[in-house]
């Protein structure tokens, strides 16, 4: 799966993904969604085979960017303590 930057602000930003991937967009949303500096965390459905996933992200304090690393190392965190 790729993730790629759709648009940036400095207050927002807009990700993309070249494939629907629920086990690792819905805990990233839920990771964002913790975060007090993460205004809005918005999940962009279009027409599933026509267009990517995007998320839209807003914040109050920060970079949305830094918003998304906290997020990800915490996703990451989490399936590292998973057992097999």
């Amino acid at each position: 799966m790729n993730v790629y930057t759709v648009e940036k602000t400095d207050k927002t930003m807009t990700l993309g993904f070249d494939e629907e991937n629920p086990t690792l967009i819905e805990p990233l949303i839920k990771a964002l969604n913790d975060d007090k500096n993460v205004i809005l965390v918005r999940r962009v459905n279009e027409h599933p085979e026509l267009s990517d996933v995007v998320l839209y992200i807003e914040v109050s304090k920060g970079k949305p960017d830094d918003a998304v690393k906290k997020a990800s190392k915490a996703v990451s965190a989490y399936f590292s303590t998973v057992k097999q």
